[in-house]
């Protein structure tokens, strides 16, 4: 019988034990959007199992096929560097294919549209609601534009005014746009977190929060998320299209 390649999930990691418990809940939701495939986690720090003692495992077990999936929203150092190399230190016996880190996606749109929703907020408060789409930040340049890209996006559906905001390495931060869209006149402000678990950056979105009037939930495990770590395991696997005559 023919298996389906193992889905390992790559995490960052961390000291907060909150981050891996909301890794493992989404991780338990992928399984159960599709009973058949295996899907393992790996942390890169901080956590265990390390991805290098998943990829271990899964050799001695005979696995021979392996998705890796950085549980990242952005391309930034982590999907670039960090996790590279660490599969390129796999045993040589597993054939790896690393997938797309998560974002952008219109399935990720709709999570944070949910996590606000649950706040309290509706549609019918979007025309008068400044958002803050606050992201944990990075230095890398790609990485910033991809935000500022999805605020435009999110902007377009109807919210009075979407700033992007950052936790670290780039500016403006939560609180800075917050004020920013008091001053626009939004008669309410929401600070949406663009990060997919607790930890230390999002503690410092959340402060920054303090002047808004809804601080929504990270997006943790929402459905949206999983369905997107599904579609990133299939576009792994999808075979390369052939231009004719190229």
């Amino acid at each position: 019988m023919h298996r389906k390649p193992v889905l390992l999930v790559i995490a960052h990691g961390s000291r907060d034990p909150r981050h891996a418990a909301t890794v493992h809940a989404l991780v338990r939701r992928v399984r159960s959007r599709r009973p058949g495939l295996r899907v393992e986690t790996g942390f890169l720090d901080f956590n265990l199992p390390s991805v290098q003692g998943v990829l271990e495992s899964l050799a001695a077990e005979g696995v021979q096929d392996v998705v890796a999936l950085p549980l990242l929203l952005t391309r930034a150092f982590h999907a670039k560097a960090d996790i590279p190399a660490v599969l390129d230190a796999a045993p040589a016996r597993l054939r790896i294919r690393q997938a797309e880190v998560l974002g952008p996606s219109p399935l990720l749109l709709r999570a944070l549209e949910r996590r606000l929703y649950e706040t309290g907020l509706t549609p019918a408060d979007k025309s008068s609601t400044g958002i803050v789409l606050a992201s944990a930040g990075s230095t890398d340049p790609e990485a910033i534009a991809v935000i500022a890209d999805l605020a435009r996006a999110w902007w377009r559906t109807g919210w009075r005014a979407v700033r992007p905001a950052f936790a670290s390495a780039a500016l403006p931060r939560t609180e800075d746009a917050v004020r920013e869209l008091r001053a626009l006149g939004c008669a309410r402000v929401a600070v949406a977190p663009y990060v997919l678990a607790p930890g230390f950056l999002p503690d410092r979105i959340a402060r920054g929060a303090a002047e808004a009037d809804v601080l929504a939930d990270v997006l943790g495990p929402a459905p949206e998320v999983a369905r997107v770590l599904l579609e990133r395991y299939d576009a792994a696997l999808a075979p390369a299209l052939v231009t004719v005559g190229a």
